[in-house]
């Protein structure tokens, strides 16, 4: 089974080699862990999130982390809910397929990741959480380079999700 582990914790404060940001498609910040990241980064984070000229829901762009623990900042802006049938469960997909994807491609080994679309963007939880899952451990099956994935869950509710859909998939 792939290294994923589910922690309870503040994403701005985890020391890996990434960190993905539940952006909006504007990456200039935002509420939720989008303005977290920003606010803790530092004004050079905005800077240079201002170069990127914005990025599509469900692709990635990577930026250097700052004052952040982390070495890298992978921003994604997920799908907002709109019921299910405007295809946001394939886009939430592309979204943890698309961070992961530049982590390799920048030689990271530990990525942690927040919970993408569960908060403003109103994605059920349950869902969100096996997407999320089987998204990242089909990845890790065919890239060993990555060595352990973590969801990072800023509440215990939100943790139960998580622990219950990596248990589903053992």
């Amino acid at each position: 089974m792939p290294n994923i582990e589910i922690i309870l914790g503040d994403i701005t404060k985890q020391a890996v080699d990434a960190i993905v940001n539940a952006a909006n498609c504007s990456l200039l910040g935002g509420g939720g862990v989008d303005g977290a990241i920003h606010r803790a980064a530092g004004p050079e984070l905005l800077a240079e999130c201002r170069t990127l000229h914005g990025c599509e829901t469900g692709k990635a762009k990577i930026t250097k982390g700052y004052r952040l623990p982390a070495k890298y900042v992978i921003h994604t802006p997920g799908p907002v809910w709109h019921g299910g049938g405007h295809g946001e469960e394939e886009l939430l997909r592309s979204c943890y397929r698309s961070c992961l994807e530049l982590a390799s491609e920048n030689g990271c080994r530990t990525v942690d990741f927040p919970s993408i679309s569960t908060g403003v963007y109103r994605f059920p939880l349950e869902k969100a959480s096996r997407i999320a899952v089987k998204a990242i451990a089909e990845y890790l099956a065919d890239h060993p380079e990555i060595q352990r994935v973590r969801m990072v869950c800023f509440d215990e509710r939100t943790k139960a999700f998580y622990d219950r859909a990596l248990e589903a998939l053992r």
